[in-house]
């Protein structure tokens, strides 16, 4: 029987993980042992800094550990390789396990290049590359009030971001004349630098960190700079670039470059047969060192298709970017320097807003090459445009003037060349997208995610073949289905209009009238439920959730006004509006734990979360609760979550408005607001940030002036700051736009669909929004402001409300011949130390009088 051959991955980053992905979907045949650095495996460190805005690592995690047992991977974590022997073919590492290989990859990623600063090892500086210098600068942040950032380029604004939202007094010092001097040229980095020191961040540019000084206490205290500035700081960040981890191939004798990487050729191998580099150790055939994912990706796919004896070639990568720093939309492509003497220039730039675009062609009219700061919209079709190198299809001014044709051709994405290449990550083509729906079959973006793997890298491009895919549809005479579901050809926004001025009150009606039939399905029962139960309240009518055919619809968690958990049991948490709790309460859900056996958390949300609980219990632990002043915090529901907050001026020496006071305000307003999606937000009492409030939904920072309205932030595998709409504001005008708000996206976003995406899909943005809920420019806000008005008159305690009904109790039993009886099926476990004793069972709890 033929000896299965080991593969050895040396290192496990985002390169590393998608090697594996490739080469085990290829089919390779090998036993496969992982050596990882750190002490977790591979992540999304392209997010890092979404850690700072509640991003768990679980959510960055590219790891799924049924995808590691499915193909026999030995993962070993924090245990790195340390010297290779290659006559051998082993590698020890530093545990001195020594681990034998028929083909070695390398994967070591590169390491922050600390500038030869004085005194940059003193206690408070940092550099800027895992999730342990992520906790360590967040851990520090805490006991400082400014912070230096050495690195203008795109980790060095991200750091900065970072400081800036966790309150920091924020400067960053770049040795280069502009921020982001590899992105964008000097009219860029003018529009960037102006946009970012309106956020109040100090910027040094054409200045270099002379020295770090320590206070008494030893860490850091001041920076000096080479102009003789001196900045007072308690934090330093390094974010000057990166270095090729290449020591283990110097220390055996592979080759290496003058100022560093693995010399491989176009399949990603070295100079020994055995071994591959990919990724940033990596100094491939075209002479570069890569630093970004996309590129990483590419070295990943070429070696695993060597490997396997499949075609595998790495031709270089094309240089594009386009990301939010500290709130500013940036993008560069292509040549964006115009280092060809025949390069020409169109340019629009508008200082007021602080846009400014560019494009560099051949005098035959070929894209070279971009810059776009303020406004990326036209990227995705501009990118694949330049990379192609094929000539425009309409005059280049139409692509940056505003009224032009942002799309970038007449036709949109599906004007763009054969060979324009859509996915940089996966080098998919145009060609490819559109072969996959004409000749595979695939009706759909998901099915061309499946065929050719397009999107499901960084996911950047995702926009960009949505709406390729649509266009090749339509022109194969395929309809695009833009409708919920089969059993409704409309959109949930033209649902929603449907319900509000038809009256619709219950489903039956609704498909019957205006769907094509049926029963319905788990797509558009629970939509409809989210929109009756939006709608109804409002248009006088007082179904309950749990009341008649409304129950039926409703998603699991809904249908029991809890959150179910991965043993069957529920969790309960109960509201606590801006987190302010009394001992009393404190004291009352400290005994239903204890009584009910139940597992308690503090949530990132400012609530107690209580678990372990079965559904007969629920009713015994809600009367209780509604008893000692409690509500449902409705975290099953598709609805307003939590408005966190700081503690305000109450307390905090740097508060300068009552946040704890608005964020109660604010949570008791829109409370049971139920929406496409959760919504979550946050009140900071000054710019410090506490509360994170730029993290949310919608998120409210004091100012000595008023309030800052922010919208459309959100964490998640696509975190995302939210975005200033208004500034300064009184009180009224600030509850007032925060109502329009949500009642224009219950009304308009589709569903299942976050206020981030929401407001990015929306024709002009964020301007369109405040010119619709702040100018009335649709003449729809006396509307919108009935809508809330009457969803702040009709509220009702759902929690409450089933209490007082015997019909609605009869649902919470385990068995329905049984009630009370606990379900055997069951079983608990103790949870991180808290013991779950036997549950007091109590007797089913009469209907309250009716008040």
């Amino acid at each position: 029987m033929a000896r299965t051959p080991h593969l050895l991955l040396v290192g496990h980053g985002m390169v590393g993980q998608h090697f594996l992905q490739t080469l085990t979907r290829r089919g390779g045949a090998h036993r496969i042992t992982v050596l990882a650095e750190e002490p977790r495996p591979a992540y999304d460190r392209v997010h890092l800094t979404s850690l700072f805005s509640g991003t768990t690592e679980r959510e960055l995690s590219l790891w799924e550990e049924e995808f590691g047992r499915q193909h026999g991977i030995d993962l070993r974590l924090g245990d790195p390789a340390t010297a290779i022997d290659r006559e051998a073919r082993t590698v020890t590492t530093r545990s001195g396990a020594v681990a034998g290989y028929d083909t070695l990859v390398l994967a070591t990623g590169s390491r922050p290049f600390v500038p030869p600063v004085e005194g940059r090892d003193t206690p408070g500086c940092f550099v800027y590359r895992t999730v342990e210098d992520v906790m360590a600068v967040r851990a520090r942040a805490r006991h400082a009030t400014a912070g230096v950032v050495v690195g203008g380029g795109l980790l060095g604004l991200e750091a900065a971001g970072a400081l800036h939202a966790m309150g920091l007094a924020t400067h960053v010092v770049e040795f280069a004349p502009r921020l982001m001097a590899a992105q964008v040229d000097d009219g860029g980095g003018s529009a960037l630098r102006r946009r970012v020191e309106q956020l109040g961040v100090v910027v040094h540019t054409g200045v270099a960190a002379r020295g770090v000084e320590a206070g008494e206490d030893g860490t850091v205290h001041r920076v000096t700079l080479t102009d003789g500035t001196v900045i007072d700081c308690g934090l330093v960040v390094f974010s000057a670039g990166v270095r090729p981890r290449d020591d283990l191939a110097r220390a055996c004798g592979l080759p290496v470059g003058e100022r560093g990487g693995v010399v491989v050729d176009k399949g990603c191998r070295t100079a020994d047969p055995a071994v591959y580099a990919i990724g940033e150790c990596a100094l491939t055939s075209d002479g570069k060192v890569h630093g970004l994912v996309a590129p990483g990706y590419s070295m990943a796919e070429a070696a695993a298709g060597r490997i396997t004896e499949e075609s595998g070639e790495f031709t270089g990568s094309y240089p594009a970017a386009s990301l939010k720093l500290l709130g500013v939309d940036v993008a560069g492509f292509g040549d964006a320097h115009a280092t060809g003497d025949d390069a020409l220039e169109v340019t629009y730039a508008d200082s007021r807003a602080d846009v400014y675009k560019k494009l560099l062609l051949t005098p035959d009219g070929r894209l070279l090459g971009g810059v776009l700061v303020g406004d990326t919209s036209a990227y995705d079709v501009l990118r694949p445009l330049a990379a192609a190198g094929a000539p425009l299809t309409s005059p280049p001014e139409a692509l940056l003037f505003p009224g032009g044709d942002a799309s970038g051709a007449p036709s949109g994405p599906a004007g763009l060349p054969d060979e324009a290449l859509i996915c940089s990550c996966h080098h998919v083509t145009k060609a490819t997208i559109c072969a996959a729906v004409s000749e595979q079959g695939c009706t759909d973006v998901r099915a061309v995610k499946r065929c050719t793997h397009a999107g499901t890298g960084c996911g950047s491009c995702t926009g960009l073949l949505t709406k390729l895919v649509e266009s090749t549809l339509s022109r194969s005479g395929v309809a695009v289905a833009t409708g919920l579901c089969e059993h409704f050809p409309q959109t949930r926004p033209e649902l929603y209009e449907i319900v509000r001025t038809h009256g619709v009150t219950t489903f039956s009606r609704l498909i019957d009238e205006h769907g094509n039939g049926g029963d319905g399905c788990e797509v558009c029962k629970p939509t409809v439920a989210s929109i009756l139960a939006s709608l109804n309240p409002r248009l006088g009518n007082s179904v309950h959730i749990l009341d008649g055919e409304q129950a039926a619809l409703q998603d699991t968690n809904d249908h029991f006004l809890a959150n179910l958990q991965r043993n069957g049991s529920y969790s309960v948490v109960p509201r606590i509006p801006a987190g302010e709790i009394t001992p009393e309460g404190l004291i009352t859900i400290g005994e239903i734990a204890r009584d009910f056996g139940l597992y308690t958390k503090i949530t990132g949300g400012q609530r107690i979360d209580m678990f372990g609980a079965t559904v007969d219990q629920l009713p015994h632990i809600w009367r209780r609760l509604v008893d000692a002043g409690f509500e449902s915090g409705h975290a099953y529901g598709k609805a307003l979550r939590t408005v966190k907050s700081c503690v305000g001026t109450d307390w905090c020496r740097f508060g300068v408005q009552d946040s704890v006071a608005l964020a109660i305000e604010l949570e008791l307003r829109y409370r049971g607001l139920r929406s496409p999606h959760k919504i979550k937000a946050a009140v900071s009492g000054c710019a410090r940030e506490c509360a994170e409030a730029r993290g949310k939904d919608f998120g409210v920072i004091a100012t000595s002036a008023g309030w800052n309205l922010y919208v459309g932030g959100n964490g998640g595998m696509t975190p995302r700051h939210a975005d200033l709409l208004i500034a300064d504001a009184d009180h009224d005008t600030l509850v007032r736009t925060i109502d329009r708000f949500l009642m224009f996206y219950i009304g308009t976003a589709d569903r299942l669909e976050r206020t981030a995406p929401w407001i990015e899909r929306m024709e002009g943005g964020l301007d369109h929004l405040r010119s619709v809920i702040v100018d009335d420019a649709l003449g729809i806000c006396a509307d919108l402001d009935a809508l809330m008005a009457r969803h702040v008159d009709t509220y009702e305690d759902e929690w409450r409300a089933t209490l007082e009904d015997p019909e609605r109790l009869r649902r919470f039993a385990s068995f329905v011949n049984a009630p009370g009886t606990p379900d055997p099926t069951v079983r608990f476990v103790t949870e991180r130390g808290q013991i779950r004793p036997a549950p007091v069972l109590l007797p089913v709890p009469e209907p309250a009088v009716a008040r």
